[in-house]
């Protein structure tokens, strides 16, 4: 079972940040190998910034489903809104904050 860190306030993932029915992911991120709903979180439970993952390590398993638990590499997160196992639609206004957690082209 993996463990998501941070605020959580239900058992998919959802923080005290983030909590709307489609805030269903948690991100694990490169500086700590932790996965954390969101940069938020991260941010309240560390003492060390967010390293952002570079685009050559996008193969990284690093998104988690909150509702089946299922794990996605970046590069398939990116090209997707739900999950292609449960079906569950993932939240778009995440796509606002990706260039905290991975390397966008400009």
């Amino acid at each position: 079972m993996v463990t998501v860190y941070g605020p959580v306030i239900d058992s998919q993932t959802r923080c005290k940040h983030y909590h709307s029915k489609k805030d269903i992911i948690a991100i694990k991120f490169k500086c700590c190998n932790k996965y954390y709903p969101c940069y938020r979180c991260h941010a309240e439970c560390e003492n060390h910034p967010i390293s952002v993952w570079p685009s050559e390590e996008f193969d990284e398993t690093a998104i988690l489903c909150g509702v089946c638990r299922t794990e996605y590499t970046i590069h398939h997160y990116l090209q997707i809104d739900r999950c292609s196992h449960c079906g569950f639609q993932w939240n778009e206004e995440c796509k606002k904050h990706y260039r905290l957690y991975f390397q966008m082209p400009i």
